[in-house]
């Protein structure tokens, strides 16, 4: 019996006098929020990790429990909550894009598509020396080319890091993003098709680029405009921010464009266009964080209901595996000139283990285009996706750690001194 149908049977008892205003699923995911809050507090006080792991685990108890109230693959509300969650981290990740950063320094831009390539190659070459085909190989490794934003920041935003590795990592973790989802979005519209000539391969990529940037273009002259007579630091103009983002994620999914990749773009052109600094993050505060929470558990709802067999737990391990080594080697071999030390380079391929929201949206798309090939898709993906947002996250928090970029010490809250916690 699952979570939902035992619930159903105790409020069955008196469902005559029960008059629930917004309905037991309402219900179910404000415990589970609650519930995803306290476990993040706890997490990150008495075991030192970042918030996200305890987000994740909550999501992964009420998934392997049966919980009904996001079903694989995602459709309708809960699939524009994650593309809403997703976008509002990139729209901010575009934001914190340093384009002067990379005319000063290309190697910057090389490590990122030499760690690409080789994450996509690498994985793919495993997936194919496994025995799976190469319809089901292919959308793995773009998937495995992501390096999530939205965990990194959250590891970013509980250690108070700042220095050279965070920033490189989270430049190379948006960078990444960027080339997954143009292809991943593209390529799952041809999952059922054979294109035979490279502009047939290419034009896909085009159009949802083009579709993407487009309303990239008009969300960030909406805000430029807006910023004209309102203060960037008022609660309206934050509120302004989120409605918007929620419009351009809603219209660009309609058009079939990416809703996160637009959020990307639109953040980057609105930084260009206004460069002053943000204060958005401030005032975004509370409402941000409860997005992403729900962004977080519902990743993790999600990825928990994958079918959890030995051989599946033998290919996710050497995805993993195989992914790491090529994420560290990509940024190491273009390390030379790139104004980083090496061991800077080794704790900046660490850095981006993370899979989570993206890797399961592009995940979605090749599901929903092909539910045949996306079932297998799924057996290797959704475990890896759920593995690697913990463990991620855990690993992300020990590269920042181990550089001495963290200001804060990752002795627990419960049992550091006062010293430590004034420091």
């Amino acid at each position: 019996m699952n979570l939902t149908s035992l619930f159903n049977d105790l409020l069955g008892f008196w469902s005559e006098w029960l008059r629930p205003s917004a309905g037991l699923p309402t219900v179910l995911w404000s415990l589970l929020l609650a519930a995803a809050a306290a476990s993040g507090h706890l997490v990150q006080r008495y075991l030192g990790l970042p918030k996200v792991v305890g987000y994740s685990m909550v999501g992964a108890v009420f998934g392997l429990a049966g919980f009904e109230g996001a079903i694989w693959p995602l459709r309708g509300i809960s699939l524009f909550l994650l593309e809403l969650g997703a976008a509002v981290v990139l729209f901010e990740a575009g934001g914190r894009l340093p384009l002067r950063w990379f005319r000063h320094n290309p190697m910057v831009l090389v490590q990122s598509l030499l760690e690409a390539t080789l994450t996509y190659f690498g994985v793919f070459w495993m997936l194919q020396l496994l025995g799976l085909p190469d319809p089901v190989a292919n959308p793995i490794a773009l998937m495995a080319i992501v390096a999530s934003p939205a965990v990194l920041s959250r590891v970013i935003m509980d250690t108070r890091a700042s220095g050279p590795v965070t920033e490189r990592a989270m430049t190379l973790a948006t960078l990444n993003t960027f080339y997954a989802l143009a292809l991943g979005y593209a390529q799952a519209g041809l999952i059922e098709r054979a294109p035979q000539t490279l502009l047939q391969k290419l034009y896909p990529v085009a159009v949802v680029l083009g579709l993407s940037f487009v309303v990239g273009g008009i969300l960030a002259l909406a805000l430029r405009t807006a910023l004209r007579f309102m203060s960037p630091t008022s609660e309206n103009t934050s509120i302004l921010l989120l409605a918007l983002i929620a419009a351009a994620s809603a219209l660009t999914a309609h058009v079939g464009g990416s809703a996160p990749l637009a959020a990307l773009i639109g953040g980057v052109l609105l930084k260009t266009l206004n460069p002053k600094p943000w204060a958005w993050q401030r005032q975004l505060g509370t409402a941000a964080s409860l997005l992403t929470m729900l962004m977080f558990v519902l990743v993790s709802i999600v990825a928990a209901q994958a079918d959890w067999t030995l051989p599946v737990a033998s290919v996710v391990l050497a995805v993993i595996g195989i992914r790491l080594f090529a994420k560290i080697a990509g940024v190491a071999i273009a390390n030379p000139g790139s104004g980083a030390s090496w061991n800077q380079a080794f704790w900046v391929g660490c850095a981006m283990s993370p899979l989570s929201s993206i890797a399961l949206l592009i995940a979605s798309n090749f599901t929903t285009a092909s539910p045949l090939l996306g079932t297998m898709i799924t057996q290797v993906a959704l475990p890896s996706i759920l593995l690697m947002e913990v463990m991620g996250a855990v690993l992300a928090t020990v590269a920042i750690h181990a550089v001495g970029e963290s200001s804060v010490p990752w002795t627990p809250q419960a049992f550091s001194t006062t010293e430590d916690t004034q420091r």
